[in-house]
C-alpha cells in the first residue's frame, strides 16, 4: 500500500465504530480524501490531537485512490490557536470550511484550496474575518458558475456604471438601471478589488465600515438567491453578526 505525505485541512469528521474517526481532508493535489483514523477517539491515541475538525497539517497516510485511506500520523502546520480561541473568528472559520467543502463538490479545482488556505492564514493573523470571508465569497462565485460581471454593464458592456444588480449578476449603467438601488462608487470599486486581489499579498485592510456592510449585505442576498447553498454555519454567523 502506498504511503504519501500530503498537505491538507480537515473539513469534516465522522465517528466510526467505537473508537475511530473518518476524516474528510481537503488537499490541493487529490481533492477531498476520506481517511480513517483508527483509535483516534482513545485518550491515549497519538492520532487524537490531529483528527479533529479544522486541523491544518501534513498528513502521512496509506493512500487508496477512490477508497478509504488510513491515517498513519500528521505534522501540524498551524494549530490556528488565535482563531480557535475567538468565537467570532471561529464562526467565520466554520462557515468558510463548510462553504469550501460545498464549492469543491461543484467544481473540483485546486485553486479553491489555495484561496481557502490563504484566507484562514489571514484570519489567524488578525485580519478582519468578515472582509476576508467576503473576498473568498466573491472569488468562489466563479466555481459556482454564477460569477459577477465586473467589467462593465451586464447588459450593454458600458464601463460607466452606477450600481450593481443581484438579478442581472453584475454592474449596471444608468441607461439600463431600473429599480436597483444606487451604490456609492467606492463600494462598486471595492467589490471589483475583492475579486482581483491576491489574498496572500494583503498587508492591511483599511476599508470604511459602510463599504464593508454594503458588500456583505449584497453578497448575503446573492448567495441566498442564486447559489442553492443552505449552510448551518451561515445561520450561526448571521445570528452572531446581528447580536
Amino acid at each position: 500500500m502506498e504511503i504519501i505525505s500530503i498537505e491538507g485541512f480537515v473539513v469534516g469528521t465522522l465517528k466510526y465504530g467505537e473508537s475511530s474517526k473518518i476524516l474528510n481532508i481537503l488537499t490541493k493535489e487529490k481533492g477531498i480524501i476520506g481517511v480513517i483514523a483508527k483509535g483516534a477517539l482513545s485518550e491515549k491515541s497519538k492520532l487524537r490531537v490531529v483528527s479533529g475538525n479544522f486541523t491544518y497539517a501534513i498528513f502521512h497516510i496509506h493512500y487508496k485512490k477512490d477508497k478509504l485511506s488510513t491515517l498513519v500520523s500528521a505534522d501540524v502546520i498551524d494549530y490556528l490557536m488565535n482563531t480557535k480561541s475567538d468565537i467570532e473568528k471561529m464562526g467565520y472559520l466554520s462557515y468558510l470550511t463548510e462553504l469550501t467543502r460545498n464549492v469543491y463538490k461543484q467544481s473540483e479545482d485546486s485553486k479553491i484550496y489555495d484561496i481557502f488556505i490563504s484566507a484562514i492564514k489571514k484570519i489567524e493573523k488578525n485580519f478582519n474575518p468578515r472582509i476576508i470571508t467576503n473576498i473568498v465569497e466573491i472569488k468562489y462565485l466563479d466555481f459556482l458558475g454564477i460569477s459577477l460581471n465586473l467589467n462593465g454593464c451586464a447588459i450593454c458592456g458600458n464601463t460607466s456604471v452606477v450600481t450593481i444588480s443581484h438579478a442581472l449578476g453584475g454592474y449596471i449603467c444608468a441607461l439600463h438601471r431600473k429599480n436597483e438601488p444606487i451604490y456609492e462608487e467606492s463600494i462598486l470599486k471595492m467589490i471589483k478589488a475583492y475579486y482581483y486581489i491576491d489574498i496572500d499579498k494583503i498587508s492591511e485592510l483599511n476599508i470604511k465600515p459602510n463599504v464593508v456592510d454594503a458588500i456583505d449585505a449584497f453578497l448575503n442576498i446573492y448567495y441566498k438567491e442564486y447559489t442553492g447553498l443552505y449552510l448551518k454555519s451561515k445561520n450561526f454567523l448571521n445570528h452572531m453578526k446581528s447580536s
